[in-house]
């Protein structure tokens, strides 16, 4: 009888898990059935890349907590991208962007800042989180240890990883003995 180690099944499931977070981010209801939603996952080489754009942030900007996530990406199996194309306006005039009607907000220039680019429609935000909180749900009942990481959008952007979106969040995915994404340091 064939053997499956524990630890090429974990691997596999893992990935596997990302797959179905990328259908619960799509599947994830959106203002006015709109999806701007975008998804990706990360991992081999361009996991690494990832890793390493975080440490250069940290040297940087002088913040531990970029090189902190890092090394949360590089025992990580897989990183699933989550972002949003934000500077799209959804029409309501609610003026939750900052402008006064969603026509202000289309002719405002879009200008990147530290890390995204903006002014965003507020409800493409509520879809952004939305979608996340869909993905993680599905990792959690799957028990794949994650955490949603702003710092691994940074770094997602900076490298082009998902290039419609105008902010982009990270969830690391792992299955040790105990999750490596608490308790850090």
């Amino acid at each position: 009888m064939p053997i499956v180690e524990s630890w090429n099944a974990e691997k596999e499931a893992i990935f596997k898990a990302a797959q179905l977070m990328l259908v619960s981010a799509r599947t994830a209801p959106k203002t006015g059935g709109i999806d701007d939603v975008l998804t990706a996952i990360v991992y081999g080489k361009e996991k690494e890349d990832l890793a390493l754009e975080m440490e250069k942030i940290a040297e940087e900007r002088g913040i531990s907590g970029f090189k902190r996530d890092a090394k949360n990406v590089k025992d990580s199996e897989v990183v699933v991208l989550v972002g949003v194309r934000g500077i799209k306006s959804f029409g309501l005039n609610c003026g939750g962007c900052g402008y006064q009607t969603c026509r202000e907000f289309e002719d405002a220039a879009k200008k990147t800042g530290q890390d995204f680019v903006g002014p965003n429609c507020i409800f493409k935000l509520l879809d952004l989180g939305i979608a996340l909180g869909s993905a993680v749900k599905t990792a959690s009942i799957l028990n794949i240890d994650n955490r949603i990481m702003y710092r691994i959008g940074v770094a997602a952007k900076r490298l082009n990883m998902l290039p419609e979106a105008s902010i982009i969040m990270g969830i690391p995915l792992s299955a040790k003995g105990k999750s490596i994404y608490f308790d850090r340091k």
